[in-house]
C-alpha cells in the first residue's frame, strides 16, 4: 500500500474514475510464481495447500501483476493459489524466531514489497526468519483501468467511514490461509531450523485482519505466537480470548481508516488484562509500511524489533 491511503474521500475517487481503461499496464504470471523484483534472487516459494486451495477449486481468474496509479511500486491481485516466499538470516544469525508476514491491500490486491520483502529483510538482519504470505484475494476486473476506479471507490466509501467497513466476507479464504500457514511453517520447523513455539504474524491493513482472524482462531493451537497488527485490527470488535497471545499495534494518527480499530483492540485487550504495545505515530498515513516519508512512522520497524526482543521473542 502507499500513504496515498491517508487522503482517499470523494476527490480520490473522482479523480481514479477520472483514469482512462489503459492508463496501467497489466504483466501476467503464472499461479506459483513469487512476486520479486527483476534484480534480485527469487528466494524459495512453496504453496500453503496440497492441490487447490478449499473454496478455490473453480476459480479462473487469472493472477496478475498491477502498477498503482501514480505510484512507483507493483501490487498482485486475483490470487488464488497462496504461496509462502520464505526469507533467511544469514548463517549464524538465526535465532530460532520465526514470522508470517501478510501484505495488506483491501483484499483486492497485495503490497508485496513494502509490506513484504523490505519487511522481511529487516526482520532476517535480526535473525527472524520470514514467510511472506501471498493469500488470496477478491477477483476483479482483468482491465486495470477498471479495477483502479472501482478500488479508489470503495476505499473513499471506507475512508468516509472512518473505518467501520465490513470486511468479513472478503476475509474469510485469506484468514484461512493464514492459519494453513502457521500450520505449515510449524509443521516444517525443523526443515527451516525455527522453534514451533515461536512463530509469530505479522500483517497491514487487510493483512492486520488476516493475522487477527489468526489470532483469534477457536483453537488455541493454532494461533500465533505473537502477532504485530500494523493499521489494522479485528472484525467487527471480536471478542478477545483471555489467553491472548503477545500483541504489537502500531498505526499512525492521521489515518482515520484504521486509527479506530486499532485503538478499540488496545482498549479490549487491556480490559482483559493482556496489554499490548501500542505505538501511534503523529502522522505518517494508511499504508505507510516500509516507506521513508521523514515522519516517526518511517521508525516502526525499530520499535517492533526491540518489543520482539524485549519479550525474548528474538532471541536465541
Amino acid at each position: 500500500m502507499s500513504s496515498l491511503f491517508a487522503r482517499f474521500g470523494p476527490l480520490a475517487a473522482a479523480a481514479a474514475l477520472a483514469l482512462p481503461a489503459c492508463a496501467q499496464s497489466t504483466v501476467k504470471v503464472g499461479p506459483q510464481h513469487a512476486v520479486s523484483s527483476a534484480n534480485q534472487t527469487a528466494p524459495q516459494t512453496f504453496a500453503i495447500w496440497p492441490g487447490a486451495a478449499p473454496g478455490s477449486e473453480r476459480a479462473t481468474q487469472i493472477e496478475t501483476i498491477s502498477r498503482f496509479p501514480g505510484a512507483g511500486f507493483e501490487v498482485v491481485r486475483n490470487v488464488t493459489r497462496p504461496t509462502l516466499e520464505v526469507f533467511r538470516p544469514e548463517p549464524g544469525k538465526a535465532t530460532g524466531a520465526a514470522v508470517v508476514i501478510a501484505p495488506g491491500g483491501g483484499f483486492r490486491y497485495l503490497t508485496m514489497q513494502a509490506e513484504g520483502a523490505d519487511v522481511a529483510r529487516a526482520l532476517t538482519a535480526h535473525g527472524v526468519t520470514v514467510f511472506v504470505l501471498k493469500y488470496r484475494t477478491l477477483e476483479t476486473p482483468a482491465d486495470d483501468g477498471q479495477h483502479w476506479r472501482e478500488f479508489f471507490v470503495f476505499m473513499a466509501g471506507a475512508a468516509r467511514s472512518n473505518g467501520a467497513f465490513n470486511l468479513d466476507e472478503a476475509s474469510v479464504e485469506g484468514v484461512a490461509d493464514g492459519v494453513q500457514a502457521l500450520r505449515l511453517v510449524r509443521q516444517r520447523a525443523a526443515e527451516f531450523q525455527i522453534d514451533p513455539a515461536r512463530v509469530g504474524m505479522i500483517g497491514f491493513s487487510a493483512g492486520a485482519r488476516v493475522t487477527a482472524g489468526a489470532l483469534l482462531d477457536a483453537d488455541p493451537a493454532a494461533r500465533p505466537a505473537f502477532a504485530g497488527l500494523i493499521y489494522g485490527a479485528t472484525f467487527n470488535d471480536a471478542a478477545l480470548p483471555a489467553d491472548l497471545p503477545p500483541v504489537f499495534l502500531a498505526v499512525a494518527g492521521d489515518d482515520k481508516l484504521a486509527e479506530p480499530t486499532v485503538l478499540n483492540f488496545y482498549r479490549a485487550a487491556a480490559n482483559k488484562g493482556r496489554q499490548p504495545e501500542l505505538h501511534v505515530y503523529r502522522d505518517g498515513g494508511h499504508g505507510f509500511g516500509m516507506n521513508k516519508q521523514g515522519k516517526s512512522s518511517d521508525f516502526w520497524i525499530n520499535d517492533l524489533v526491540n518489543w520482539l526482543q524485549v519479550q525474548q521473542l528474538a532471541r536465541p
